[in-house]
């Protein structure tokens, strides 16, 4: 039940996709309540939840003064929140034609950046056995998507209409992964030094105060999850 703030986010903000969706409210000054939903003892497959996705994936965004409309998918949820509220163009765009270059970066982080990334840090950290193969794989894909990033960035400072949009905070927490741990010992590896202008924006965007406060309290977060096991 709603506490009378206009959202619900359902997903813990320490995972990935539901971390962007915070920042992107807070950044936009919309107030939502956070439901968390522990994946790892496999809340997000209950009944309860799939009634809101039934992708059975975090997050779900709830918005109570829109008849509670439910919708799931990070990047559609950033997309809804810049089309309906966001009508200064905070972190969107007004040019029909830039409108549909942040959509084409959205598709490019949800299809290209996210599952590589993801799949490098399970193969990585979490998978019961080692195959270095399906590694080798992930990093390789993780080194092609920096290098798209790269070639566009080496020639203009934001994704998308000179400025910050949700096209570039979508990019933020798996490329916070690729730049603090993700890479170590793969050769070309060293984001700072073989992606320079990679580096100099994702630094620019970590170091936002909203960005950093979910960044922070995720960090804390892994750590607590590390000294206890």
């Amino acid at each position: 039940m709603s506490s009378g703030k206009q959202f619900t986010l359902h997903g813990d903000v320490i995972g990935p996709n539901p971390l962007k969706v915070a920042v992107v409210l807070e950044e936009l000054g919309l107030e939502y309540d956070l439901v968390k939903v522990n994946i790892w003892t496999g809340e997000h497959k209950k009944p309860e939840y799939l009634k809101l996705n039934p992708n059975g994936r975090v997050p779900a965004l709830v918005d109570h003064s829109n008849g509670d409309f439910t919708i799931w998918e990070s990047d559609a949820i950033l997309l809804y929140l810049v089309e309906k509220y966001d009508k200064e163009h905070k972190l969107s765009v007004a040019d029909v034609n830039e409108k549909f270059k942040l959509i084409q970066w959205l598709f490019f982080q949800a299809s290209g950046q996210g599952p590589y990334f993801g799949q490098a840090v399970w193969f990585m950290k979490y998978h019961q056995e080692k195959i270095p193969s399906a590694i080798e794989r992930y990093q390789k894909e993780i080194l092609r998507v920096l290098g798209v990033l790269e070639s566009v960035l080496s020639k203009q400072e934001w994704l998308v209409g000179g400025k910050l949009t949700v096209a570039d905070i979508s990019f933020i927490t798996w490329n916070e992964m690729a730049v603090g741990f993700g890479l170590e010992g793969v050769e070309g590896g060293n984001v700072e030094k073989e992606f320079p202008f990679v580096y100099k924006w994702h630094q620019k965007l970590v170091t936002r105060p909203i960005v950093r406060k979910f960044l922070d309290i995720q960090a804390e977060a892994f750590k607590q999850s590390a000294q206890a096991k």
